[in-house]
């Protein structure tokens, strides 16, 4: 028989997301059980089902969710360096979302608000890229775009890591990315372009 308090819960779904997201950011997606949620959660076993059908549902909504919070900070940011700024401190702000976000064989690729929230980050990362001066873009702009976007992304996952605990040593981790693009992205004889 299932509890009466089942029936009173607040915002289930919203309860599921943020309990899935705790189990991710503690133990990683591959501890995430739907049976687990809905214990954390207080509710039947079956309630979960009933919001997502199954695990690969509720990391779909999660990467969904997290795609569209990347593409607001994205679309914040006034150019390619600060969107590079945006998206390291979206991954170390959310690092469940983070790590649900780039591993598809979690999600259904082919779920509509997935593919909406998908499209405006990579719209977000594009028009940064596009942005640039020709000198700085070069004549392929989609290689540039993943340069920028490798760039980000391998700092974000080696600082979500571990692995630049002392290169970075404390400080804030836009900045470090925000000093280390400029290296990269401004040569010497132009030094204050950006």
């Amino acid at each position: 028989m299932t509890s009466e308090r089942t029936y009173h819960h607040g915002d289930l779904r919203h309860a599921l997301l943020t309990a899935a997201l705790d189990v991710i950011g503690t133990d990683g997606p591959d501890a995430l059980s739907l049976r687990d949620l809905a214990r954390r959660a207080g509710v039947s076993h079956a309630a979960p089902a009933h919001h997502f059908k199954d695990r690969t549902g509720l990391l779909t909504a999660i990467a969904a969710e997290g795609y569209a919070l990347f593409a607001d900070a994205l679309t914040d940011a006034p150019d390619l360096r600060e969107r590079g700024v945006a998206y390291v401190r979206f991954a170390t702000g959310h690092p469940a979302h983070f790590q649900v976000m780039f591993r598809p064989e979690l999600h259904r690729a082919d779920d509509p608000d997935l593919r909406a929230a998908k499209a405006r980050a990579t719209e977000a990362l594009r028009a940064g890229v596009s942005e640039l001066p020709d000198a700085d873009r070069g004549d392929d702009t989609r290689l540039a775009g993943i340069a920028a976007w490798s760039l980000a992304h391998g700092f974000a996952t080696l600082l979500l890591s571990g692995n630049l605990d002392g290169p970075v040593d404390g400080r804030e981790p836009g900045e470090v990315f925000r000093a280390l693009a400029g290296h990269l992205f401004t040569g010497p004889t132009n030094p204050g372009s950006s």
